[in-house]
């Protein structure tokens, strides 16, 4: 089946669709341009001191730097929440916020950027399920609980990305962390991402036999959660799956492939929808 084809086909099941379910990985990010740390060339890209010590993604991304020199870690989680901050979403957002307005639609998304609230969905119909970076907890046992990150500002040496000044506390004075599942990490609060997926579980029991289209936009397989909520979906119930990225667009027999970027995909299918 051709591209145009597949597009026509994923238009006329948005057409009929009861239900949207918005499945959204890093690449996501890409055309708005955040980094999508593919490989570790990619976030040395982002993060060229970094290179220098041989720090790939995943070691960066871990919680022990909280304990062993929490300069570096909120130097590096500082200049991301700084940088998701200051970025305005791709018009991809916006489409897939309005498309086929006759859906209700609910966001699965491993991001921590916050993109999609910043877009205009729905806070409550948004399951974040890596975290947030908007969110903060403290580092270590603690009942504090999570608490918004809006009132914080890191300062960061760029040429070493290290945080300088007072670091992030929690509101006894403990060192704070983002709410984010890191790699090893047997810290994170889970509890904000819990409620949200209670929240999802009962959109989809209210959402009942009507018809539910999955598109997939930006979801590796490296980390492969997003992807194995699409699939169980997929196999589970009558649904259709439209799985969008440009380099790795395969999946369960059914899948609507389209080897494109988020925000072209989308423009593709609101032009089918809207006649243009």
């Amino acid at each position: 089946m051709s591209i145009e084809q597949t597009l026509d086909r994923a238009a006329a099941s948005l057409g009929a669709a009861a239900g949207i379910l918005v499945c959204a990985g890093a690449g996501m990010g890409v055309d708005s341009g955040l980094p999508d740390f593919r490989g570790d060339e990619g976030f040395w890209r982002a993060y060229p001191p970094l290179k220098k010590l041989g720090m790939s993604f995943p070691e960066m991304a871990n919680p022990d730097w909280f304990s062993r020199d929490p300069a570096l870690a909120w130097g590096f989680y500082g200049h991301r929440l700084h940088l998701y901050r200051d970025t305005i979403p791709h018009a991809g957002f916006g489409i897939l916020r309005d498309i086929a307005p006759q859906a209700s639609r609910f966001v699965f998304t491993s991001n921590v950027d916050g993109q999609f609230q910043r877009a205009g969905f729905d806070p409550g119909q948004i399951c974040e399920v890596h975290g947030s970076i908007h969110h903060l907890q403290t580092h270590g046992d603690s009942d504090e609980g999570i608490w918004s990150a809006d009132d914080v500002e890191v300062a960061i040496d760029r040429t070493c990305f290290r945080a300088v000044g007072p670091l992030p506390c929690s509101p006894t004075g403990r060192l704070a962390r983002p709410n984010i599942l890191m790699f090893g990490d047997w810290g994170w609060d889970d509890t904000r991402s819990r409620a949200q997926g209670e929240r999802l579980d009962r959109w989809l029991h209210e959402l009942g036999g009507g018809a539910l289209v999955i598109i997939e936009l930006g979801a590796g397989t490296a980390v492969p959660t997003v992807r194995n909520l699409s699939n169980r979906l997929l196999a589970r119930r009558s649904s259709t799956l439209i799985r969008i990225n440009p380099r790795a667009s395969a999946g369960p027999a059914g899948t609507l492939m389209l080897p494109m970027g988020a925000r072209d995909a989308c423009t593709a299918l609101d032009a089918r929808l809207s006649g243009g």
